[in-house]
């Protein structure tokens, strides 16, 4: 029965870290980060300041645990392909996965898109250059011509850019994802294919 009590708790807890980062990244969107202050957060959420200084004493502690909780799919993900086979299924799953996690992520990149000096600052922007570079080193063929090399960047630029520029474009958001996603895994697999042509 105690179990139980502390789980209910920290489900109480998690959903209210939940809250404050969401409403954040709300007021974030609304206002620009450097204008949202934390009693604002606060007001929004119908908390006191000090209930909110329980889970976060910043604004910077909010976006890193946003930074944190949102990009952990991608971490993951990492870790999952450097430990699987260097094929073309691999690399065409990777790409799938690295779709669905920006889609998830979609809040914290608007934030990132539009607060560069602020990203720039905390330093978060670093951190998820490094988990690109890992990315494309395990879609790359070590051996691959310039040429291939550029078109898996080009399938995780294409993710990207499909993730804010075909937003504004006419037709189905499903429809725009799945030929965002074609298209990424189509760049993976012709550099697959001229990395091992005989």
């Amino acid at each position: 029965m105690g179990g139980t009590m502390d789980g209910t708790k920290q489900q109480r807890r998690g959903d209210t870290r939940q809250r404050i980062q969401d409403v954040a990244l709300e007021l974030f969107a609304e206002q620009g980060y450097e204008k949202t202050s934390l009693r604002e957060i606060a007001e929004r959420l119908d908390v006191t300041k000090a209930a909110l200084y329980y889970h976060f004493r910043t604004k910077e502690e909010i976006v890193f645990s946003l930074f944190e909780d949102l990009t952990q799919p991608i971490e993951d993900l990492i870790e999952w392909g450097r430990a699987q086979p260097h094929t073309l299924e691999t690399k065409q799953e990777i790409v799938r996965r690295y779709g669905e996690a920006l889609d998830g992520a979609l809040p914290l990149f608007r934030f990132m898109q539009e607060n560069q000096a602020t990203v720039r600052e905390m330093r978060i922007g670093d951190s998820f250059k490094e988990r690109m570079h890992s990315l494309r080193d395990i879609i790359i063929d070590p051996d691959a011509s310039l040429t291939d090399q550029m078109r898996c960047i080009s399938a995780l630029s294409t993710l990207h850019a499909g993730m804010f520029l075909m937003q504004d474009l006419e037709g189905d958001q499903d429809m725009k994802r799945k030929a965002v996603m074609e298209v990424a895994i189509d760049l993976v697999t012709q550099a697959h294919r001229g990395a091992h042509a005989s």
